[in-house]
């Protein structure tokens, strides 16, 4: 295969890559629909000679065929791969490009421009130094324009290519570009977007892309290129305190364990003292171990394993940290920007990940929602697809986390729905609300193991989870009153009697079946502290929240009853008649008729009472508490 000049993205494996010294910019191109944004990807690709010869045959035949050019080459198609896009002439997902220069490799992230999908905007722009936002000279500055810009300042994107295209269809009007620059100028210095340059081009012809325009003599900055190549985006990360977000305990032996995971800022040396988060616990950095050997030194950005020279408790999504304290907390406010199709509503569940680190959080206050147009503060109850917010978050957990705009690395997050495992938003955190380490867990004199010796049993929870109709409160009734009959010491957690107390404020939705299982989980959890054995009956019909019940003790305290009885014998059960109001519609978003139930991966037991009695189900459970030394 012959070469244009040099190999494309496709050609280039990870080795020749990694030994290549040139810098390497990450930039996303936005703006609106038809502004151009792919042309000009396209001419970059084309002028700086990064395609194969078959490429660019492809390229002119399809330009023939499938272009808006009228047969001269559409430079688009180089990057508008999907036949939607082709077809439509618009870019719906981001595509990534490579190209080089002999100063600088770039990495590309095109994005689309119609306002439904500004969440896959956000996405490209995520991990981007510098964005490249194109308008069109006959429109200038535009809603999706601030929209864009908007986003790219809450992703602490600093650096703006201001690229006013299309200048050929106002007659080159010098004084049409000064407008419009002086109006993003002043759009740009609202949003703290501090370093912006405006570039007028011509996307097609390659205008002021690689070469200087000689149809544009007023104008005498940099090309796109040329200030791409010469841009200085590093930031200060390495001068910043050391934080290793800990990916993965490595312990391939019985003589070893490592923390491995990627430098997110500052450096670290061995012997230097590092503090575990959110722990606090201190020791010393014995070993730097890199895919290239062992060090004596690590920074920002590289990939290592730690060895400690103290046995301590480190684990996944902990953070290893020197220096200044980061921030530790359990409460946070953010700014979202909306994915998901179904509406963010406060108080909803949601799973969050940071780093390497994972929670449980809830929304519990949406603050306000941001105009974009105005950038005003709007009154709001919800959030909808591609809208940005201020939240607060509560948190399961304590969290270890920066400030975006001290550290987009640890001061991001996603937001994921438990139920469909679609990423809901992502969120950039703004403050903390409260610092964790300011309140304590108050330790009395007596403790859980010694109320345990007192009872002399093991505490632990049972959770009875199953349809309705199933068992779940037969089998946890009977499995009491044999504890009882054997002296030991228990409480039965029945859902339904919940919901007359300390649940009668919660109904029927999804975020408040969440919320319902969180609180019987935070109850059966001071009833462990206690010594005593809890038993929680109630469908909890999601997987996530149960696992998040688990989480909530120490191994081996949650042990997951699966009452794993058929949909059709529950059915025909119904001992409460709620099947059959489901089925004729008086009942809305019924477990196992409207609503969905995950039935356990791996139950410690799983029982299905259409083939074992209930008193049998209660022997076998009671066996298993006796065979694992619960009784």
């Amino acid at each position: 295969m012959s070469y244009h000049e040099a190999p494309s993205i496709a050609a280039l494996d990870a080795p020749r890559l990694d030994q290549d010294d040139r810098p390497t910019l990450r930039f996303v191109t936005c703006g609106s629909v038809d502004d151009g944004k792919s042309t000009l990807v396209g001419r970059l690709l084309y002028d700086s000679k990064t395609l194969f010869d078959d490429q660019l045959d492809a390229l002119a035949s399809e330009s023939k065929t499938a272009g808006t050019t009228g047969g001269d080459l559409d430079f688009a198609l180089l990057v508008d791969g999907l036949q939607a896009e082709r077809e439509q002439g618009i870019t719906i997902d981001v595509a990534y490009r490579f190209f080089a220069t002999k100063l600088r490799r770039f990495i590309v992230a095109d994005t689309p421009g119609h306002a439904q999908y500004t969440r896959n905007m956000a996405t490209g722009a995520s991990n981007a130094d510098l964005a490249v936002v194109l308008v069109d000279a006959r429109k200038g500055v535009i809603t999706q324009t601030r929209r864009h810009s908007h986003i790219l300042s809450l992703l602490g994107i600093r650096h703006v290519v201001l690229a006013v295209n299309k200048m050929d269809l106002i007659g080159f009007d010098g004084d049409r570009f000064a407008a419009i620059t002086a109006e993003y100028l002043t759009l740009a210095g609202q949003l703290g977007i501090s370093q912006v340059q405006c570039i007028p081009v011509v996307a097609p012809d390659g205008d002021n892309i690689v070469a200087a325009s000689t149809r544009m003599p007023w104008y005498t900055g940099p090309t796109v290129t040329a200030y791409l190549e010469s841009v200085d985006v590093a930031g200060d990360v390495s001068q910043r305190p050391f934080r290793l977000p800990v990916q993965w305990v490595n312990r391939p032996h019985a003589d070893f364990r490592g923390f491995c995971g990627r430098i997110a800022s500052g450096a670290i040396a061995t012997g230097e003292t590092v503090t575990v988060q959110p722990s606090g616990l201190r020791t010393r950095v014995a070993r730097i171990l890199t895919p290239g050997g062992e060090r004596d030194r690590a920074a920002a950005g590289e990939s290592v394993t730690l060895t400690l020279a103290d046995e301590i408790d480190v684990s996944r999504g902990d953070v290893l940290t020197a220096g200044s304290a980061p921030l530790v907390s359990d409460q946070l406010a953010a700014h979202l920007v909306w994915f998901d199709d179904e509406a963010m509503v406060a108080g909803r569940r949601y799973l969050l990940k940071c780093g390497t680190a994972s929670t449980g959080a809830v929304v519990a206050t949406l603050k306000h929602s941001i105009a974009i147009d105005t950038m005003a503060q709007e009154s709001a109850a919800t959030l909808d697809v591609n809208q940005i917010g201020y939240v607060h978050l509560n948190l399961d957990r304590p969290l270890v986390f920066e400030t975006y705009r001290d550290d987009r690395d640890m001061g991001s997050f996603i937001l994921v729905d438990p139920i469909s495992h679609r990423t809901a938003a992502a969120g950039m955190i703004d403050l903390s609300l409260r610092r964790a380490t300011n309140i304590h867990w108050q330790r009395g004199a007596v403790d859980k193991s010694m109320r345990a010796r007192l009872k002399q049993q093991r505490p632990c929870v049972l959770w009875f989870t199953g349809l309705s109709g199933a068992g779940k409160s037969t089998i946890a009734d009977l499995v009491d009153r044999r504890l009882a009959e054997l002296g030991r010491h228990a409480a039965l957690l029945d859902g339904d009697n919940l919901r007359h107390g300390i649940n009668r404020d919660l109904g029927f939705s999804n975020a408040e079946r969440m919320e319902n299982v969180r609180r019987v989980a935070e109850i059966a959890a001071l009833f462990v502290d206690a010594g005593m054995i809890a038993l929680a009956a109630l469908i909890s019909p999601f997987r996530s929240e149960r696992e998040l019940a688990r989480q909530r003790l120490e191994a081996g305290e949650f042990i997951e009853i699966h009452v794993a009885t058929p949909l059709a014998e529950c059915e025909r059960r119904d001992p409460k008649g709620l099947y059959r109001k489901a089925r004729a519609g008086e009942l809305p978003a019924f477990t196992g008729i409207d609503q969905p139930y995950e039935a356990p991966q791996a139950p410690e037991i799983t029982i299905d009472t259409s083939e074992l009695s209930s008193e049998a189900a209660c022997e076998r459970i009671i066996g298993y508490l006796r065979e694992h030394h619960y009784l």
